[in-house]
């Protein structure tokens, strides 16, 4: 029988009748200077400065003997010396299973308009991945409801996939796709610098009834800190283990990577670390790096996590710096064109450029015949294409080109295909397109 005080107990647990106090010392470009709180406080740790205009949250970035510095999380204008400064403790989270189906921010608040209760037990924003010599192998095939990733980029149980695109190719709405289709327990939803209009937009028409019903989105808007922005993937993937500690499959989704990577530059830059690589510091790899490895399958008693990490790759560049860093730790890689996109054809996948590496276990030796077939095919013809376009290509040269030809505009036809009958009825329709 489930407690109905549960959450009304971890929320009164939370109330801490005895808090430390310092004062503003000094405020700068965005780092503010605190007294008496250097002996308590550890790197990381929130505040609250008690403002004459409100309160302004913060984090530590630096200490020292004589102080800290705390990074705002709005603009210091109206800060004022001697300003009371309260020191919360280190960054945690307390999921709980009413919040499926709500949408909150990164401190666990909600965004919804309605009350949300803490759950029992607080989770670490930033935790440790399961020990890698206990985690189980990536498990079976997952049906998603879309044709190309039930059959020639297969996802599977504890996959953790990148999703490389530019913006405005329809990478929400791919992602929405997942969150209704996947077979999975729960989904987890990070929503990173969004515009804050296309939330709701997200949440009510995009996502929809259905989609929203199992899962939990935290969103950080791009109007909020860099703080805030960082924070809101750690939050997601704090949930996320929640869930697949309870033997859960979880789906993962991150809306992007590239934001989160933008807004770690930010505070790091503030904290006095150097731009190197693309202006990224060096932290920001082990940043990205950290948060992919606690995705993938779990230890034995535990669920899965399944991840999809979009990325935005401006120009299509997969060598820019957070690509280059997550392409590198990840189980498949899917890139969306612009000029697919521009066609009309959705998802905008570039399947030459896409990579699954859970194939060939992943697919039958059947299968796999076929998904070889299909991309010898679509490669014949992408090799092809300006002489065809330009017709120059003359009728009987080539007959593995003769017959990409012919079967091209079917194969295009069903890289756009829902699969609502789920992978065996894919790979038939794959198989009726190869046939002609």
């Amino acid at each position: 029988m489930n407690d109905i005080f549960a959450g009304l107990r971890a929320e009164l647990a939370a109330v801490r009748p005895l808090r430390r106090l310092g004062r503003v010392t000094e405020i700068g470009r965005g780092l503010v200077g605190v007294g008496g709180l250097a002996d308590v406080a550890g790197l990381g740790d929130l505040l609250c400065i008690e403002a004459a205009g409100g309160p302004v949250g913060g984090e530590v970035l630096r200490l020292s003997r004589d102080g800290l510095s705390a990074l705002a999380d709005d603009v210091t204008e109206g800060l004022a010396i001697g300003d009371r400064v309260v020191h919360l403790g280190q960054a945690r989270l307390a999921p709980d299973e009413g919040w499926i189906g709500r949408v909150i921010d990164p401190f666990g608040r909600p965004l919804d308009g309605r009350p949300l209760l803490r759950g029992a037990v607080e989770r670490a924003l930033r935790a440790a991945p399961p020990p890698a010599a206990t985690r189980r192998p990536m498990a079976g095939r997952l049906p998603t409801g879309i044709a190309v990733f039930d059959t020639l980029l297969p996802l599977v149980r504890g996959q953790r996939l990148g999703l490389f695109a530019g913006s405005g190719v329809g990478k929400s709405s791919l992602l929405a796709k997942f969150a209704r289709g996947v077979a999975a327990d729960v989904v987890v939803i990070a929503l990173v610098g969004e515009r804050g209009r296309e939330l709701r937009e997200f949440t009510t028409q995009v996502l929809g009834v259905e989609g929203l019903a199992r899962s939990v989105v935290i969103a950080a808007t791009s109007d909020q800190s860099p703080l805030v922005r960082r924070r809101c993937p750690w939050a997601a993937m704090a949930v996320a283990e929640h869930f697949r500690d309870q033997g859960l499959h979880v789906l993962f989704l991150a809306d992007s990577i590239t934001r989160f990577a933008e807004a770690h530059r930010e505070i790091a830059l503030a904290g006095g670390e150097e731009a190197s690589m693309g202006g990224y510091p060096p932290s920001v790899a082990h940043a990205i790096m950290s948060l992919a490895e606690r995705a993938g399958p779990g230890s034995e008693g535990v669920g899965d996590i399944t991840a999809v990490f979009s990325v935005l790759v401006p120009g299509s560049d997969m060598d820019e710096p957070v690509a280059d860093i997550l392409r590198g730790v990840l189980d498949g890689h899917v890139v969306m064109d612009r000029k697919i996109a521009e066609r009309g054809r959705y998802p905008a996948i570039d399947l030459l450029r896409s990579v699954s590496r859970s194939l060939p276990a992943a697919a039958s030796a059947e299968e796999n015949a076929l998904i070889a077939e299909a991309r010898r095919l679509l490669g014949s013809y992408d090799r092809a294409e300006l002489m065809i376009q330009a017709g120059l290509y003359v009728s009987g040269s080539d007959p593995l080109v003769d017959r990409a030809i012919r079967l091209w505009p079917m194969l295009d036809a069903f890289l756009a295909e829902n699969s609502p009958d789920g992978v065996a009825a894919s790979f038939q329709r794959l198989a009726a397109c190869l046939h002609g």
